[in-house]
């Protein structure tokens, strides 16, 4: 680099300045890093990246003179080598993944082969499959721009009116769609789409590695729907997937789709330079949190602070908040700091996120691709959506929950200008701060592979039985498409709880009215979403999921839509409906709730004496009692009791449980161990992301002195999601580096006795009460140290202590 700093510096020095720090800036000459451990401030870490050139090479000969011509006129002269690798292997029927960075133009792999299959084959068809409506109408608008003649692309999600799916289904050749509508509308009507299944040549997969967990599941089943049905009509479409960079990309794109799937990894395309900087606000000596636990600004606070800074600059900016209120307030609280400035300035502002109306949201992103808007907090809804260009700066409050999620964010900077600035502000929790603190673990270490698992049987029994209804399910079925042994059991239960009959040619739907397709989440929840309603005019707000109902949308919650506070006057979970009203209160609510874990069944064990450790199948019991209304400085206001459900989860779970001698021996005088115990459990829920790809809120956990079944202290992790989602099983495989990493980063946080850096979390029913944060690193001591010792191999499916087990 230069003697002068790029723009990504100067724009952290801009932050820092707004933050009242020391500008801490060297110049360079490469990919240099920078600690900030002992410097005043609270940046804590920060990396140059250099710009990354291109390798463009020829065009592929099959590619047809009008399909050149019209990307030349778009501006795309000659391809990168990836995507002329991609395109080729898609060409000659080849299913392929192409995983490479943000903004390297995965979106030309699938286009070239299939428009030159469209030159050729005026009758061929293809469907594009996106995660989120945005992306896919973004997708679209970047063919139309093409200008080429009867491509006919067509959305089909959601928002579509009737009239225009029916032109899609009798005249599109090209359709633009999601999994959601695949699943509830094309697929169980397929004989309505009788001759565009016929002629289907492609489909195309986009952002894939974002099908992981239960949706991922879901969403793999789903594709072997698709192509079975394919198969009824005479096609076999070649398949094309698109992902960030993840680990074994080909491995997980095969799980996914059930074919054999080549990778494209070796990423061809200009890589921009940026400065990565990693922050961790500072601690606020006026305040106390809960217990007394020192009190940081709030991630959401700072990314505020430093969107308004950036928009001052002139940057244009995106700010990626963990939630839906998160985004608003973050937007609010950076047009009331410009408000200050220039109030100009303070309407390029706004935020983004799901459940806004789909006007709403069509408004809002073309306003950002305009450059309209300047600075947009947002959730991960923008992290995949429209392609926006020539951004200077992303901000991430907090970290998103994976490695490839974390750079998937940040590749949004840096697209268009020289050098861009990308911050991540740690949220007070046990993984961003570890984190900060330990940059090799995000900045120097792999991404994540993905985890999936389509034989859970909460997932494949649904799916089985939509595959029924669409073509009865045969033996061939079963073996080859479905999973096998697996499958046949599933469906034997379904023949013996009636949902499905068998037949000598196969698995049946009984009826011809019904379709199961309405009733099956594949988001995974269970209970959909629960429509957020003003009581007085009847309106619709927005969404919000089922499953975190109880929790956000319980009576007397706080809602905020578009900046506007809300109150809940009901909630109705049967109808999916909560009703509110206007209102402007000055405090927020948390939810407190109960939690009880049973074991089920044992599927793997390792008996080591003074501690055992487990896998297997758990049921979770968790009811919502109360909500707490806190002051803006966490202060709690008034406890308010609740009459809601309980919640019934069968789901899988690690854990582990100790004798309680060893602990006594270890320094943990029985009086200490219950909160020893649930402040490891905190931490290492806490610290499970950095092992498996899932978020904090995916994942839940129960500590106990004396668990009725195991008979000893014992502390569990759960998956959160119904059969489980792989996140437990993920930790039970890596337990001792998944512990010691949860030790290392109770023992290295500096306040005395626990806050939420460490040991209090934030989802805590219990009101982080009690947490013994000492104690905490005596217990995982004691664990880690009998891990290490030799001892005998795993058991595997061993029900041990059957008398103590559930049936």
């Amino acid at each position: 680099m230069s003697a002068q700093p790029g723009r990504g510096e100067i724009l952290l020095r801009r932050v820092l300045a707004g933050a009242g720090a020391e500008p801490l800036w060297r110049p360079t000459d490469g990919p240099e890093a920078h600690d900030a451990e002992d410097a005043a401030g609270p940046l804590r870490h920060s990396v140059r990246m250099p710009p990354r050139p291109g390798r463009p090479v020829e065009w592929p000969g099959w590619v047809p003179q009008e399909v050149l011509e019209a990307f030349g006129r778009s501006g795309v002269q000659a391809p990168w080598s990836h995507q002329a690798e991609g395109a080729t292997l898609a060409h000659t029927g080849q299913d392929v993944v192409v995983a490479t960075g943000t903004a390297s133009g995965k979106s030309l792999v699938y286009q070239l082969p299939v428009l030159a299959r469209f030159a050729a084959d005026p009758r061929a068809t293809a469907l594009y499959l996106s995660p989120t409506k945005a992306l896919a109408a973004d997708q679209l608008r970047a063919l139309d721009a093409l200008g080429l003649p009867d491509v006919r692309p067509a959305p089909l999600d959601g928002d579509t009116p009737i009239d225009a799916r029916d032109w899609a289904r009798r005249h599109g050749r090209w359709l633009f769609s999601n999994p959601d509508m695949l699943h509830r509308s094309l697929l169980p009507q397929h004989g309505r789409w009788t001759a565009f299944l016929r002629r289907l040549q492609f489909v195309v997969v986009d952002e894939c590695h974002t099908y992981r967990g239960v949706f991922g599941s879901h969403v793999a089943l789903l594709l072997r729907r698709l192509l079975r049905v394919c198969a009824r009509y005479g096609s076999r479409p070649t398949l094309v997937l698109a992902s960030a960079t993840v680990a074994e990309p080909a491995a997980f794109a095969s799980r996914l789709t059930g074919r054999d799937v080549v990778a494209v990894t070796d990423d061809g395309s200009p890589g921009a330079g940026r400065t990565v900087a990693l922050w961790e606000p500072p601690l606020l000596p006026e305040l106390t949190g809960e217990n007394g636990a020192p009190v940081r600004r709030a991630a959401g606070a700072e990314a505020s602070r430093m969107l308004a800074d950036l928009v001052v600059e002139g940057a244009r900016t995106l700010a990626f908040v963990r939630s839906r209120r998160g985004a608003e307030v973050t937007a609010l609280g950076a047009q009331r700091l410009l408000a200050e400035v220039d109030p100009a300035l303070a309407e390029r502002v706004a935020a983004y996120r799901g459940g806004y109306l789909p006007e709403e949201r069509r408004a809002l992103e073309a306003a950002l691709v305009r450059g309209e808007l300047l600075g947009v907090a947002t959730t991960n809804a923008l992290e995949l959506g429209v392609d926006i260009a020539g951004l200077d700066a992303v901000v991430v409050a907090g970290f998103p929950g994976t490695r490839a999620s974390f750079w998937q964010q940040s590749g949004r900077a840096g697209r268009a200008r020289d050098e861009a600035l990308v911050v991540l502000v740690a949220r007070d929790d046990p993984m961003d701060t570890y984190l900060v603190h330990h940059p090799e673990a995000l900045l120097g270490a792999p991404v994540e592979g993905c985890v999936l698992d389509p034989l859970n049987p909460y997932v494949l029994g649904p799916q089985l039985v939509c595959a029924a209804a669409e073509l009865p399910v045969t033996e061939h079925d079963v073996s080859e498409v479905f999973g096998g042994a697996a499958a046949a059991d599933v469906l034997d239960e379904l023949v013996a709880d009636g949902v499905l009959r068998r037949r000598p040619t196969g698995w049946f739907w009984p009826s011809t009215r019904e379709r199961p397709a309405a009733s099956v989440d594949i988001r995974g929840s269970g209970l959909g979403q629960v429509a957020m309603v003003e009581a007085e005019t009847g309106r619709m707000l927005g969404t919000v999921d089922g499953p975190s109902a109880p929790a956000t949308a319980h009576p007397g919650a706080v809602y905020l839509h578009r900046g506007e506070s809300y109150l809940v006057e009901e909630l109705d979970l049967e109808a999916g409906v909560a009703l509110v009203c206007p209102a402007d209160p000055d405090w927020r609510t948390d939810a407190r709730s109960t939690a009880d874990v049973e074991v089920a069944r044992v599927l793997a064990h390792r008996d080591l004496g003074d501690v055992r450790v487990s896998f297997g199948e758990v049921t979770v019991t968790s009811q919502v009692v109360a909500y707490q209304r806190r002051a803006p400085d966490g202060t709690v206001l008034e406890t308010t009791p609740l009459d809601l459900p309980e919640q019934t989860l069968r789901t899988r779970g690690v854990w582990y449980d100790i004798d309680e001698g060893a602990l006594i021996a270890a320094g943990v005088p029985p009086v200490r161990i219950p909160g020893a115990l649930h402040a490891a459990e905190h931490a290492a829920i806490g610290l499970l992301p950095l092992f498996a790809i899932c978020d904090r809120w995916d994942i839940g956990g129960m500590s106990t002195a004396l668990h009725p079944q195991t008979g000893r202290p014992t502390v569990f992790v759960h998956d959160g999601h119904p059969g489980g989602a792989g996140f437990a099983e993920r930790g039970h495989a890596v337990l001792a580096a998944w512990l010691t990493a949860t030790r290392d980063a109770i023992g290295g946080c500096e306040c005395r006795t626990g806050c939420p850096s460490c040991v209090q979390s934030p989802k805590c029913g219990n009101g982080n009460v009690p947490l013994d944060k000492a104690g905490a690193v005596i217990v995982l001591s004691v664990v880690l140290d009998t891990l290490s010792a030799p001892g005998p191999a795993e058991t595997a499916s061993l029900p041990l202590h059957t008398e103590q087990v559930s049936k």
